[in-house]
This record gives structure tokens, sequence and C-alpha cells, in this order.
């Protein structure tokens, strides 16, 4: 915007100023000047983008009410699936499952009053081990049967943030000191002996935690393995009475990266070692192999 020139001092008025001396129009002129600079320099750093020193950061606040940092990429349902086992992997004896093994209703739809405990049950009836909420959600999902030995495996590809997977692992890591014998009761009060033992496991991925919970309706004597022999127990189909039986789940996380293989593998009668033992060590490669491929951008 341009203004109107200041008006001239009269050279009488000028003669009577000391030498040296600037005239008050001029200083109020130069005083414009510096300001006008200002703005626009103000208006300039506004535009496009910010400075080297950034935004004025917000006002702090607790930790607890700060937002979580923004979730990684995560697989494609094309490359998740693909990390997934199958039937072909295990043996001849597995298939596509035929539907839910009914000890899932009887056995493990119960409660405890330990908080972990009873959070352990719930993951092993939903086998939502990392959460119940959308950013949790599996990418992809296989549920396999054993038709001779009556196992059925169920296996999740789930992507998440490294540090919370890992907290996971580190509580599926206590639940042998914290939870290792306790009852459980069902809807109808029906008492429940639970232990549980940890689980060795392949080394696979980047962090991995294994657990062996078996589930009966008496506790096991001090020492002895509560699993049923087997030499007199031969392995029970899925669909069989689970009255008197013994249920051992296998309960297993693998995390590679901001990934996580997650497993059950449970059974009447005796578990087969191999098939857990093989899903974590195919499916681990097969994630990480996934991962080389690329991420998806959200």
């Amino acid at each position: 915007m341009q203004h109107a020139p200041a008006a001239r001092p009269s050279p009488a008025h000028s003669a009577r100023l000391p030498p040296g001396t600037t005239t008050r129009p001029l200083l109020a002129a130069a005083i414009a000047a510096v300001l006008a600079l200002a703005a626009s320099a103000c208006v300039r750093g506004g535009r496009g983008t910010e400075g080297q020193d950034g935004p004025v950061p917000p006002t702090a606040q607790s930790p607890a009410v700060l937002p979580s940092a923004e979730l990684p990429p995560v697989l494609t349902r094309g490359q998740a699936r693909a990390a997934l086992v199958g039937a072909d992997d295990l043996g001849e004896t597995w298939e596509p499952t035929r539907g839910a093994a009914t000890w899932r209703d009887e056995l493990l739809k119960a409660t405890a009053e330990r908080p972990d405990c009873r959070r352990l049950l719930d993951v092993l009836y939903t086998e939502e081990l990392f959460g119940t909420g959308a950013a949790t959600a599996p990418r992809a999902t296989a549920a396999l049967d054993d038709v001779d030995g009556g196992a059925q495996l169920h296996y999740r590809v789930t992507s998440y943030r490294a540090a919370d997977l890992d907290r996971t692992l580190a509580w599926l890591g206590t639940l042998p000191d914290t939870c290792g014998r306790f009852e459980a009761r069902d809807a109808h009060g029906t008492a429940r002996s639970v232990r549980v033992t940890g689980l060795p496991l392949p080394e696979a991925g980047d962090a991995r935690r294994g657990l062996r919970v078996t589930v009966g309706d008496t506790a096991p004597d001090d020492g002895e393995d509560p699993r049923t022999d087997t030499q007199t127990a031969p392995r029970t189909d899925t669909g069989t009475d689970t009255a008197g039986g013994v249920l051992t789940v296998d309960l297993v996380a693998v995390r590679v990266g901001d990934d996580a293989i997650s497993l059950t593998n449970g059974t009447l009668g005796t578990p087969a070692d191999d098939a857990t033992q093989t899903s974590v060590e195919v499916g681990a490669d097969r994630l990480t192999e996934a991962r080389r491929q690329g991420r998806a951008q959200v």
C-alpha cells in the first residue's frame, strides 16, 4: 500500500533544530519501514513448509492421555495370506477345518479369580491374543484339523507396533509363575483344574513365547504330567464327549518386526509336538519373506 509523502518541514523550522537532529516525520517513517519489513517476513514465514525450529510444541500432557503413536504400515491381505501355514505343511492327516471343536465351549469357556488367569482363559477361547480392537484384527487366518489325532490348529497373522507385541509376549512369559496352577469354573459352576507351563520353541523370528495349558476335571498330582498317558488313552476326536477328558492347548506367539503370528494347537488326547514346532518354523520364514517383498502404505 502506498502512503502519502510526509509533509516537508518549513525551512524556518529546520533552521531552528540543532545540527544532526532528525525530524519527527523522518523518525516515524523509519519506524514504519522497520515494522513493514518485519510484517512481511512473518507473512513469508507462515507460508509453505515450517522453519527449521518446527512448530511450537503442544502443552505437555500426562502419558495416560497422550494419543498413541501412528501405527506402522501393515502387510497387504495377500502378503499376510502368503505367510499362513496349510495342511500340506503339517502332514497328510491334516486338512482344512470342518468346524470348531466341541471342547472349546466345554472346557475353555470358563473364568478364574486371578485377573491374569482369567485373561489367559479369555485368550484361549477367543484367540484374540493382541487385543480386540480394529487395529489388532488379524490380517489373515487359517484353521486346520488333524483327522486322525483329533487336534485342531488355529493360526493368525497380525500387524501391530513391535513394542506392543513384545509386551504381550512378556506377559505370556509371566504366566507359568502367576498361573502355574489355578481353578477355573464354567457357567454351570463346574470346577476345572488348569496348569500352565512354558513351551520350548525353535529359534524363529525376532521374539517368541510359548505356553502349554492343560485343563481337566481334577488337579494332577505334583510332578506328574497332566496329559493322558499315551499307552492307555488314545487320541480323541474333536467331536467326542469331553467328560473326564484332559484338554491340552499349545499357545504360541512369534514376532517378526511389527508383525506377528499366533497359534493355538489343542487336543483332548496327546498333542503332536511337531505340528506346533513346524508351524512356528514355517510360519516365521514365510512371514519374513512376505515382509521382504515390501509393505503396503496406509
